[in-house]
């Protein structure tokens, strides 16, 4: 029976080592969360790979918005790549897209070539594509290791049955991993309504910061270890009762 994989998306070093000492098994690291991420300045690569102990992925994005690239932008990814492998990454998460939405074949399959010897995850740009099980194919020939998606969906519990389609679909090519808007509160339900066993998300509270007067105070977003590890004890227990199951029928 496969065990449950939780990676925990975060931007700061703190973040990262809120995740490490929560016992997520790995973190995917990037900078300005709120426009969905993009990459991390290689500095700040450098330094919590050097800092942590479980694998650091790095989202290969240089900039907000859609997923059809230019020439320049495209070559600027090719660079972070490389930034990512001198910084010590064990992986990456990339895409690219086509005008029209579906998956960039050729550049998407350089930039997983480029990545040779680390991890490559195909990040959510997948949701934006017309088709998901086509799409699905050609991500599958990219090379790419894994497959991060919401199912096309707003978030996870949306798009749940689109992610069980996809996890039979992919027959063990790639891992599935599910994530988008997952919540603590209903990681279980999503893991038992798409049979992924790969998780990820950014368990991100936004503190109130609302003063009487209408002033704003620091809102910054805040993972809490607390939560980190919930998540990783909620996935545990599911494991138990599941191998149980198995025994019980034996």
């Amino acid at each position: 029976m496969k065990t449950f994989f939780f990676e925990l998306c975060v931007e700061s070093l703190e973040a990262a080592q809120v995740a490490e000492a929560g016992g997520a098994n790995r973190i995917e690291l990037c900078s300005q969360l709120s426009i969905g991420g993009v990459t991390p300045p290689a500095p700040l690569m450098r330094t919590v790979v050097e800092a942590l102990t479980i694998p650091v992925h790095v989202l290969i994005r240089p900039r907000g918005g859609d997923f059809a690239y230019t020439a320049a932008e495209f070559e600027q990814m090719l660079n972070e790549v490389e930034q990512a492998r001198e910084a010590g990454a064990a992986g990456v998460a990339l895409g690219v897209l086509r005008a029209d939405g579906r998956v960039h074949l050729p550049r998407s399959r350089e930039l997983v070539e480029a990545a040779e010897g680390m991890k490559v995850t195909f990040h959510r740009a997948f949701d934006e594509t017309p088709d998901l099980a086509e799409a699905l194919e050609t991500v599958v020939a990219t090379g790419a290791d894994c497959l991060l998606t919401s199912g096309g969906a707003p978030d996870v519990l949306a798009g749940a049955e689109e992610i069980a389609k996809l996890v039979r679909q992919a027959g063990g090519r790639l891992e599935v991993m599910a994530g988008g808007g997952l919540k603590l509160g209903r990681m279980i339900d999503v893991v038992r309504r798409t049979g992924v066993s790969y998780l990820h998300g950014s368990l991100v509270r936004k503190p109130d910061g609302g003063l009487a007067n209408g002033a704003s105070m620091d809102c910054t977003p805040l993972v809490l270890v607390e939560d980190v590890r919930r998540a990783v004890q909620l996935l545990k227990e599911e494991l138990a009762a599941r191998e149980m199951q198995v025994q019980v029928r034996r």
